[in-house]
């Protein structure tokens, strides 16, 4: 299995549009439906319908969903130390960088006497999602929780699925406590998004909800997010993806490693190869069916492999205009003199710079966060950071003086929409002025 590959200056724009096509996302109507299904029985039923469907779907017969102090403490016993050290440097490293994004207040009088700032809250109370069905995410744990322990959230909600003989995966569970959440479910799914949303007796009600998950949990948060009584989401979410782009000094070993990294995710995702070499481009073909068969996961990375391409084009500029059309979730340059790329590049999640940064390390622990925007998003929406934790509010106050001295344009402008009630409003006030 190898991907196919296509000469960018042979195809016409229809072409190159339907090249650049992502496999349809997994959000059929059917869906859609048994989302809207179970979300229904979770706000009728609470923690009833939590444990019967976490039976159906996971296997699980659990009548006790919070994890208690004593699983997280047994789950620390069944990590080796060198393991622990490893989710202790990825917290590490992930609270360094994101702990330089916690917003400044600024204050800016604009005119004489009329003072307007803007000020950050951290969101009231949080809800963080870990998959853990086909591949536990301790990574994503740390992702999650380390923004918000820095945002200064006061509740933070974790919900990850148990395994069938009812515990959650202990390295989710490690992760997330050691990054700070208190509170731990073991509920999954759409149903889990459902119980965040709403309330169930056990699970308290959010007002954001954050993190990955299967076409139901997608679908879920696409829900919950357009009901004025459910809860706002992170961003859209779409399979896993990456584009990489090499030139004649790649190296194919180094492309196939990291195509293949984003392949083994799932059937659903796509990786993207656009090269200006077609020595390369054979060459890492040839990589990719060799390591293919070195993978637990083959089959699946086979899969995604089918909806997979190789770009031929003429230089490195074309390669960022492909890119940029593309807006995938990471982006990998193995060319010569990377940075002097970075200011041609507008859309994408992350990016991975030079031969010797897989894309593995963003998701485990080089420090940005891996909570990134797919299937096109990085257009418009930014990866996961503490900004998405808090909410911003404008403050403004004037002094007679000020209001004195703004007051014209005020009345003049209300005057011009019509709106009476806002020129007197300032108007009643100037005659109080002394």
């Amino acid at each position: 299995m190898s991907l196919s590959i296509f000469r960018w200056a042979n195809l016409d724009e229809h072409q190159r549009s339907e090249l650049l096509r992502r496999p349809r996302a997994s959000q059929d109507e059917s869906i859609r439906i048994d989302a809207e299904k179970i979300i229904a029985a979770v706000r009728a039923d609470g923690d009833a319908a939590l444990i019967e469907l976490t039976e159906r779907y996971d296997g699980a017969s659990n009548k006790e969903l919070k994890v208690s102090a004593t699983e997280i403490a047994e789950a620390s016993k069944l990590l080796t130390g060198p393991q622990l050290a490893a989710i202790d440097l990825a917290i590490a490293n992930v609270h360094k960088f994101h702990a330089q994004q916690r917003p400044s207040s600024i204050s800016v009088e604009t005119m004489p006497g009329v003072v307007c700032e803007r000020v950050s809250h951290p969101i009231d109370s949080v809800g963080l999602y870990v998959p853990a069905r086909t591949a536990p995410l301790p990574s994503a744990a740390i992702m999650l929780a380390v923004p918000a322990a820095i945002a200064g959230c006061p509740e933070v909600v974790l919900c990850t699925p148990p395994r069938p003989d009812g515990t959650a995966d202990p390295a989710v569970l490690v992760a997330a406590s050691r990054a700070g959440v208190a509170e731990i479910y073991k509920v999954g799914g759409a149903q889990a998004i459902a119980a965040m949303a709403y309330g169930t007796e056990s699970i308290p009600r959010v007002c954001k909800i954050m993190g990955p998950g299967n076409a139901w949990v997608t679908s879920a948060k696409s829900i919950v997010s357009a009901d004025p009584e459910g809860a706002a989401i992170d961003m859209p979410a779409g399979p896993s993806e990456v584009l990489v782009i090499g030139d004649a000094s790649a190296s194919p070993a180094f492309i196939a490693a990291d195509l293949l990294s984003q392949a083994e995710h799932g059937a659903d995702s796509q990786v993207m190869f656009v090269t200006t070499n077609a020595a390369v481009a054979t060459a890492a073909n040839e990589e990719v069916k060799s390591q293919l068969d070195t993978l637990s996961r083959a089959r699946i990375a086979a899969a995604a492999l089918e909806n997979s391409r190789t770009i031929i084009v003429n230089d490195v500029a074309t390669a960022i205009e492909v890119s940029n059309q593309y807006a995938p979730e990471h982006l990998i340059l193995q060319i010569e003199n990377p940075r002097d790329a970075l200011p041609s590049i507008r859309n994408a999640g992350s990016v991975f710079v030079g031969r010797w940064t897989p894309e593995a390390v963003g998701d485990y622990c080089s420090g940005t966060n891996h909570v990134l925007p797919t299937y096109g998003y990085a257009r418009t929406y930014s990866g996961l950071g503490v900004d998405q934790f808090m909410r911003q509010m404008t403050i403004q106050e004037l002094s007679p003086e000020g209001l004195q001295g703004i007051s014209d344009a005020v009345i003049r402008l209300a005057g011009l929409e019509g709106l009476d009630a806002h020129a007197t409003a300032v108007s009643r006030r100037l005659g109080e002025i002394a």
